[in-house]
């Protein structure tokens, strides 16, 4: 009898068929629930592969992260960011530069990211191992200001500037004074690499100071051909000394200004120059009535063939061959004489802007 409950096709009763479905209904809806529920105990848990700046979470809840994150990145951003150059040091204190990490902020990020998807996708998830390959990017506040300051600090203690060669006369001749290149930081660089190290985005806490190098206008080498000509007055020994190119060519006698108007000492340098020149006889006491005119040339005109200004009023000069016996003494009003074809050698060779030296 008990194959009566079977039709002939031997196919379930079609009364049966409702309490299929409601098996299969109640399986899905308790497969929902638990589906529901699963994801409800994991809310507060952060999803496999999840990182906050290179520091792992996953499977950590927001206070575990929080205190991991704290742990890892305080040991990281806590040290101070040295500047070095050579044997000098500078230092920041992170307290100094007013460091502020947001450990809730990231730590918000993260479980926001693991909850990402439908409830099924982070179910299966999590239930079969799966990661969501997320990194949270450092959320940091720091002072810029102090940023600033340790640059501006920096650049005045390293900055130099370029020096160029130039020369120092003496009674002994001339003496090269080297050239220096100048040293300048690279500020925006060095602002840059600061603030890149403060926050963690370099392999350590340190930095070399950035630096480029300052040619002078005049170096060494070049320093001959910067002075063809150089004149050396020696009132003492009454001599006058001609350099080409720094090299003692010629060494001449001269007379000099006599007491109460001595040829002025100190560097100066042939402002103007002309052949057969007048003389601008000076408003002096000592020029009596000519003072204030113009002499022209010819025989009443005391400067002979050529004339080099410096200091204003005074020059090189020649002199009349009858006036030769003062070479060599204390004789002229602040002038330096020579014999004629003297000043006409010296005068061929020391353009404008030759540098004269009287001691």
């Amino acid at each position: 009898m008990a194959a009566a409950s079977l039709n002939r096709s031997g196919r379930t009763p079609r009364r049966t068929l409702p309490i299929v479905a409601g098996v299969v209904v109640l399986l899905a809806a308790v497969l929902v629930a638990g589906t529901y529920l699963y994801d409800r105990s994991q809310r507060d848990v952060i999803a496999n592969g999840v990182r906050i700046d290179g520091v792992a979470v996953g499977g950590l809840d927001a206070a575990e992260a929080s205190r991991k994150v704290e742990g890892q990145l305080g040991r990281r951003l806590g040290q101070p960011v040295t500047v070095s150059l050579s044997s000098r040091r500078w230092t920041l204190q992170p307290t100094e530069a007013g460091v502020r990490v947001n450990v809730a902020n990231m730590v918000d990020q993260a479980e926001t990211a693991s909850h990402e998807g439908s409830l099924f996708t982070r179910t299966v998830r999590n239930v079969f191992g799966g990661s969501l390959n997320r990194d949270i990017p450092l959320v940091i506040a720091y002072s810029h200001e102090a940023v600033r300051r340790l640059a501006v600090e920096v650049q005045a203690a390293v900055d130099r500037p370029p020096r160029d060669a130039t020369v120092e006369p003496s009674g002994e001749g001339l003496r090269a004074v080297p050239s220096q290149v100048g040293l300048q930081v690279d500020y925006s660089t060095l602002g840059e690499r600061i603030d890149r190290t403060l926050v963690g985005l370099t392999a350590g806490r340190s930095i070399h100071v950035p630096t480029h190098a300052i040619e002078p206008a005049v170096t060494s080498a070049n320093l001959a051909a910067h002075y063809p000509a150089y004149i050396v007055v020696d009132r003492g020994a009454f001599t006058l000394r001609f350099y080409n190119h720094l090299k003692l060519e010629r060494t001449f006698e001269i007379a000099v200004g006599m007491e109460g108007l001595e040829t002025p000492a100190g560097l100066h340098k042939i402002e103007w120059e002309e052949e057969n020149p007048p003389w601008y006889v000076p408003k002096k006491a000592w020029a009596g009535a000519l003072a204030g005119t113009v002499v022209p040339p010819g025989p009443a005109d005391p400067l002979k063939a050529r004339f080099m200004s410096f200091d204003g009023g005074a020059g090189i000069h020649g002199i009349a061959p009858e006036e030769y016996s003062s070479i060599g003494h204390d004789a002229s009003h602040g002038c330096v004489r020579m014999r004629i074809p003297d000043v006409i050698a010296l005068y061929d060779k020391s353009p404008v802007g030759t540098p004269v030296y009287i001691i």
